[in-house]
């Protein structure tokens, strides 16, 4: 059986298509994005909450946000830039395996068709390996939880936000994210998400201000024995 690439001799230095730089700078950005919410959420979150409520809501954020890495590379990362399940979803599969990290990136969006369906450009691969860019879409992906997360402060159960998180991540954070940055149905039809305003900001908006709503005008919730708020 042959030996892993990893275990082998004599290893080149890096890859002939790895650009340090770019690689250096993906990962630097992506860790500003965590620093965002690891601590700036959870800081902002325990001191705009009554003291009561404080470590709970610092919780939330956190829990949110290594729930969100578990979950991302057991399944959601193929489910958001992997091969094409449905329009809106990409087959999920783990992203953790040797031969899948160590490849070259490749941003799905960038391919580009012409009205009769073949292909005008092909995807675009940058210089830096599918481990870069797994780590750098779980760091909005975490955050992306982290903000719908202030629309529950003080209201949520944290047994409710510990299967929440999972879940909406997995059937409505996956879904835009594949439209759109996936290379899905939104992206042929010409929406363009450079910066994360519909798959991270929208949805997450939508999705507290949805939250908020719930809570707010139905206090019968919280009698459910599943959602359990703090009305």
């Amino acid at each position: 059986m042959a030996t892993p690439t990893a275990y082998q001799e004599h290893l080149p230095a890096s890859p002939h298509w790895l650009n340090k730089g770019d690689n250096a700078w993906q990962l630097t950005a992506a860790t500003l994005v965590g620093l965002q919410s690891m601590p700036g959420l959870v800081i902002l979150y325990a001191s705009m909450v009554k003291k009561k409520w404080a470590v709970n809501s610092a919780f939330m954020a956190l829990y949110a946000f290594a729930a969100v890495l578990i979950c991302w590379v057991l399944v959601c990362h193929r489910m958001a830039f992997g091969d094409k399940l449905l329009p809106f979803w990409g087959k999920g599969a783990p992203a953790l395996g040797q031969k899948f990290l160590t490849h070259r990136a490749k941003v799905p969006e960038s391919t580009h068709y012409y009205n009769n369906g073949t292909v005008e450009s092909a995807t675009s691969e940058p210089l830096f390996a599918t481990a870069s860019l797994v780590y750098f879409q779980f760091t909005f992906a975490a955050i992306t939880l982290i903000l719908l997360a202030g629309s529950v402060l003080g209201r949520m159960n944290i047994k409710a936000w510990m299967a929440f998180v999972p879940l909406w991540l997995i059937f409505s954070y996956t879904v835009g994210a594949f439209s759109l940055w996936g290379g899905g149905f939104l992206y042929h039809w010409g929406v363009i998400d450079y910066s994360g305003g519909y798959v991270i900001h929208l949805s997450s908006g939508i999705a507290g201000f949805t939250a908020a709503y719930w809570v707010h005008n139905h206090p019968s919730l919280c009698s459910q024995s599943f959602i359990k708020l703090n009305c």
